[in-house]
C-alpha cells in the first residue's frame, strides 16, 4: 500500500477563522529523527563559548534586521498587534543578547575547585566542579508568545548558551512565523560558522509525541496547557531513560486584596486590575484570575471600579476559535453556579471575538470542595473572578485550596506594607502567599515578567513542573549538569578546571572567591 499523504499545515487568520498559505506538512518520524540526528552531530561544533555568544548576537541582529517581516507574519496569524509583537521582538532579542553576554562571563559554569588536603579527618582528594551541556534540547513553543517564548524564545536562547542543539515543535498557531524565526536563526548559525542542525523546527502533534520520546532528546522545555504539558512530561518520565521536563503549564494568579488597601485607593487598584485582566485579551500566563476583596463600602468602591473599566474594554480575537470556543464555553459554565453572578458579562464579543468580563462570588463558596471547585480553575482570556471575603479566615480558606502559581499579588494598605499596622497583616499575608507562587508581587500587577537576573518565572505544580525558572539569566541551568574530576591528573583537565585558569573565569577555590 501506498504510504498516506503527509498532512498539511496551515496558516490561519484567527481574525476571520480562514486559512492563508499552506506553511509545511507535518513531520514524521523520520523526518524528527533526522532533525534530532543533525542536532546531535553540531553539539561539538557548539562547544566554544565564543561562538556561542556571536551566535545568540548574531541572532538579535538577524531578528531585528527582519523586524519587520516577522511582526507581520506573527500578526496575521495570532492577531496581537503590531504594538505588542513590537515589544515582543525587543524582548526576544534582548534575551538573546542578554545570555550571549552570560555566556562570554562564564559565570553559569560554577566552576568550584577544592584541593587536596591530607590533614582533614578523612583526608580530601583534590576535586574540580563545573557544568557541561546535556546535549539535544525539544523546545515546544507556546501559542500566546509566538516569539519570546517560541522559535527564538528564551528557551531556544538559553539552551543554546549551555551549549545544547535545539529542536523546536512549532506551534499550529503561528507556523508561518515559526519557519520563517528558525530560517533567521540558522542563517545567524552560517554567519558565524555554525552547522544549521543546532536548530531545527518540526511541526505537528505526533512529531512532538516522537520528539520528547527520541532516546538522543536530553532535555525539553514546554509552555502551554496542563492537559498537554502532562502528557509530554509523563512521556518524558516513562522512557527506559527518564529527561529533565521543564513545563509551564497553568496558573490561576490569585491576588489579595486587603481592607485597607481598597480603602485607600479603591479606584486605582479596580482600574489596574481591569488593565491585568485585559492585557493582550486575557492572554498572558500570568493574568490575575482570582480576585479576594473585601465585602463592605471599601469592597463595593472597588467593584464600581472594576465594572467601569472593564466596561470600556474593547472586543478582542483570540489566538484561535479553539481558545475562543473553550473561553465562551468555560466563562458560561461558571456563571450559571449558584451565588455567581457578572458584573459584567464576558463571552463571545462577534463571530470571531470575545468580549471582557468578571464574576462575583462569596469567598465561602470557595472555601470547601463542590461545583464552585470549576473557579479555581483557570480560564484562558479576559476574565477573572471577584470573591468577596468578610474576614481574614475566609482569605485563609480559599488561599489552602490553591494549587501552585507562577504569581501571587497582594494589595496592602499604607501601614500594612511599612510594617506599622498593629495586627502584621502584611506580613502575615506575605508568609501565606509565598509557598503558592514563584513570584510575590505587592502593590503592583503580574502581567509583565521582566527579564531579569532576579527573575522567576515558575512555581509549584501545575505552574510548572520544575523548580527551575524560564526567565532570567538561571534559566540557562536547566540545561547543564555538574560533574566533578577527582584527583585527575593535570594536563587532562579541562581548561576551565585548570590551576592557572586559562579562560578567565570566575571560580571559587577552597571555598573563596578566586582573586578575593
Amino acid at each position: 500500500m501506498a504510504a498516506a499523504a503527509a498532512a498539511p499545515v496551515w496558516s490561519v487568520d484567527p481574525r476571520s477563522g480562514k486559512r492563508r498559505e499552506q506553511v509545511a506538512v507535518e513531520a514524521t518520524a523520520a523526518e524528527v529523527d533526522a532533525a534530532v540526528g543533525a542536532a546531535h552531530a553540531a553539539r561539538a561544533s557548539l562547544a566554544d563559548r565564543d561562538v556561542r555568544a556571536a551566535f545568540l548576537r548574531r541572532a538579535a541582529d538577524v531578528l531585528e534586521e527582519a523586524g519587520d517581516r516577522v511582526i507581520e507574519a506573527a500578526d496575521a496569524e495570532t492577531a496581537l498587534g503590531p504594538g505588542r509583537l513590537t515589544g515582543e521582538l525587543g524582548r526576544t532579542t534582548y534575551q538573546l543578547r542578554a545570555f550571549a553576554d552570560i555566556v562570554a562571563e562564564g559565570a553559569f559554569l560554577d566552576v568550584l575547585i577544592d584541593h587536596a588536603d591530607p590533614a582533614l579527618a578523612p583526608p580530601r582528594p583534590d576535586l574540580r566542579r563545573y557544568k557541561i551541556p546535556l546535549g539535544v534540547v525539544a523546545v515546544y513553543s507556546a501559542s500566546n508568545f509566538p516569539l519570546a517564548f517560541s522559535v527564538p524564545g528564551g528557551d531556544t536562547a538559553s539552551a543554546l548558551a549551555a551549549g545544547c542543539p535545539v529542536v523546536v515543535k512549532a506551534h499550529p498557531d503561528h507556523p508561518a512565523t515559526s519557519e520563517l524565526c528558525v530560517a533567521l536563526l540558522r542563517r545567524a548559525a552560517a554567519d558565524v560558522g555554525l552547522p544549521q542542525g543546532v536548530v531545527s523546527l518540526v511541526h505537528g502533534f505526533q512529531a512532538g509525541v516522537d520528539l520528547v520520546r527520541h532516546p538522543l532528546i536530553t532535555a525539553a522545555g514546554f509552555t502551554g496547557s496542563v492537559r498537554g504539558g502532562r502528557a509530554l512530561h509523563d512521556a518524558a518520565a516513562a522512557r527506559p531513560q527518564p529527561i529533565p521536563f521543564h513545563g509551564e503549564l497553568g496558573s490561576l494568579n490569585p491576588v489579595v486584596i486587603t481592607e485597607a488597601a481598597a480603602a485607600e485607593r479603591a479606584e486605582e487598584i479596580g482600574a489596574g486590575l481591569a488593565g491585568s485582566v485585559t492585557l493582550g485579551v486575557g492572554q498572558f500566563c500570568v493574568k490575575p484570575g482570582l480576585v479576594l476583596a473585601p465585602e463592605g463600602e471599601a469592597g463595593d468602591r472597588l467593584l464600581k471600579s472594576l465594572t467601569a473599566a472593564v466596561s470600556d474594554s474593547e472586543a478582542g480575537v483570540l489566538l484561535d476559535h479553539r481558545m475562543r470556543d473553550a473561553f465562551v464555553d468555560g466563562v458560561r459554565a461558571r456563571a450559571e453556579l449558584p451565588d455567581v453572578h457578572a458584573p459584567v458579562t464576558p463571552g463571545a464579543g462577534g463571530e470571531h471575538s470575545v468580549s471582557a468580563g468578571f464574576l462575583a462570588v462569596p469567598a465561602t463558596r470557595l472555601a470547601a470542595e463542590g461545583p464552585h471547585d470549576l473557579l479555581l480553575e483557570e480560564c484562558f482570556g479576559p476574565v477573572t473572578v471577584l470573591a468577596r471575603y468578610a474576614d481574614e479566615s475566609e482569605i485563609g480558606a480559599v488561599l489552602a485550596r490553591l494549587p501552585g502559581n507562577l504569581t501571587a499579588t497582594l494589595q496592602l494598605g499604607d501601614e500594612e506594607g511599612a510594617g506599622t499596622d498593629a495586627e502584621g497583616r502584611g506580613a502575615r499575608l506575605l508568609a501565606d502567599l509565598t509557598p503558592l507562587a514563584g513570584r510575590v508581587v505587592v502593590n503592583g500587577w503580574p502581567t509583565g515578567v521582566a527579564v531579569a537576573p532576579a527573575q522567576h518565572h515558575g512555581g509549584p505544580y501545575p505552574a510548572t513542573t520544575s523548580t527551575s525558572t524560564s526567565v532570567g539569566g538561571t534559566a540557562i541551568e536547566r540545561w547543564l549538569r555538574p560533574v566533578a574530576y577527582q584527583d585527575a591528573p593535570p594536563a587532562l583537565l579541562p581548561p576551565e578546571l585548570r590551576e592557572d585558569n586559562p579562560l578567565g573565569l570566575p571560580r571559587r577555590v577552597d571555598g573563596r572567591a578566586e582573586g578575593a
